[in-house]
Order: C-alpha cells, then structure tokens, then sequence
C-alpha cells in the first residue's frame, strides 16, 4: 500500500489554521466530508470517540487521527500542515504541526492497520517531517508525501 492510494493532490492542505486539537479535527471533518461525501458531524464524531481511547498524538508533532466509518468505501486520508503547533496530548508533550487523517471502511480489518503502519513509518522518518514542514504549497506537501524515496527512506 502505498500513500498515494490513500491521499489525492486535493486532500493535502498547507497553512491549517486551529488553536487547538479540537478546531484541528473540525477542520479536518469539514475537509474530509467535502472529499467524502459523508456527513461532517459523522466524521468529526467518530475522531473523537478515538481520541477518548487514546490521543493519536504520536509525538515528534505528529498526529494520525483515525478511525472507521460507515459509508466510507475505500480507505481515504488527508493531511495538514498547521500553520501554529498545538497541544494534541502527544506522548511526548509536544505540539503537533503534521496531522494525517485516515478513514477506513467498518469492514476494513488489517488494511486499515496495515495503512496506519504505512502513515506511521513515513512520517517517522525525520528528513520527510522536516521537508513537510518547511514546504510553502499544497502541491510540494503532496509530491513529498508520494514520492518514492520517500516511500523507500520509511
């Protein structure tokens, strides 16, 4: 699986304005419901039940929000570069700057895990998380989240 089954040009934002964790998921919802085609609040709820389990703050300033849904009929991600970091109750008390949101189908079983292991290993590598964040553009962000060495370094 690779990002760019997951993410399309139109589903990376650069510059997300939120003062907090949850206008993060707000805005997030709102975007992921214009891509989806599935109600906002729908969206929005079923982040934030998974956040009540544990906060999808990874650290490092990464967040993957996540969570599966009905309706959806393939698994669909989108990422933010924030504008200003924000307290998203990460694991290692710093504010999050990159968030990548991921959806999956209710029936999605190990492709969703298998997804998040893919998210995670990307935005793990340190040399991507710095280009992402010093990127200017939505279409710069999206050519390094889908290039193949990046896809190779994680």
């Amino acid at each position: 699986m690779e990002i760019a089954d997951l993410l399309s040009p139109d589903a990376v934002v650069a510059h997300l304005r939120a003062a907090n964790k949850k206008q993060v998921l707000q805005e997030m919802a709102h975007r992921a419901a214009q891509l989806t085609r599935l109600p906002e609040r729908r969206i929005f709820d079923t982040l934030m039940e998974r956040e009540k389990l544990g906060s999808t703050g990874m650290g490092q300033g990464i967040a993957i929000p996540h969570g599966r849904i009905q309706g959806i009929q393939k698994m669909t991600g989108l990422f933010a570069q924030l504008d200003h970091p924000v307290d998203f109750d990460s694991m290692d008390d710093q504010p999050v700057d990159l968030v990548f949101l991921l959806l999956a189908p209710e029936d999605a079983g190990a492709d969703h895990l298998k997804a998040l292991a893919r998210v995670s290993r990307l935005l793990r590598n340190q040399a991507v998380c710095e280009k992402l964040r010093g990127a200017p553009q939505a279409a710069t962000l999206y050519a390094l989240l889908t290039e193949p060495s990046a896809a190779q370094a994680a």
